[in-house]
C-alpha cells in the first residue's frame, strides 16, 4: 500500500481489495505497524456493505490488540470493524511445527 500511495495507485488498490471475497491476515500483529500502516488497514477493513469476510490468525490475543495498535481513535475503528460480527476460533496446546519439528523427516541422507 506504501507503493501505492507513493505512485497514485493507492484508490485503484483499494478498490481492487474491494472485489475480494475473503481477506486473509495472517500471522496478524507479529511486528508493530507504524501510523501509515495502521491508516491503511483502517481503509482495508473499511466495508460499509458487510459483503467481504475477513480471517485474522494471531498468537497474540484479540484482549491485546487495541495496546498494540497504539492509537486508541483508530484501535477503536479497526477493532470496532474486526471484532463486531467476529466468529472466534481459539486454539490450545503445542505448536504443530513445534511438533512436526521434533520427528526427523528422514532419519539419514546420503548424496
Amino acid at each position: 500500500m506504501r507503493i501505492a500511495r507513493g505512485d497514485g495507485n493507492f484508490s485503484r488498490s483499494l478498490a481492487t481489495l474491494a472485489k475480494i471475497d475473503l481477506l486473509i491476515l495472517d500471522d496478524w500483529a507479529v511486528a508493530p505497524l507504524c501510523q501509515a500502516k495502521r491508516n491503511d488497514l483502517l481503509e482495508i477493513l473499511d466495508d460499509p456493505v458487510g459483503t467481504r469476510s475477513t480471517v485474522m490468525s494471531s498468537q497474540l490475543a484479540p484482549l491485546h490488540w487495541h495496546a498494540f495498535l497504539n492509537d486508541p481513535t483508530l484501535a477503536d475503528a479497526i477493532l470496532d470493524r474486526v471484532l463486531h460480527a467476529a466468529q472466534r476460533l481459539a486454539l490450545a496446546g503445542e505448536s504443530q511445527r513445534k511438533l512436526d519439528g521434533e520427528t526427523p523427516l528422514l532419519s539419514s541422507v546420503t548424496l
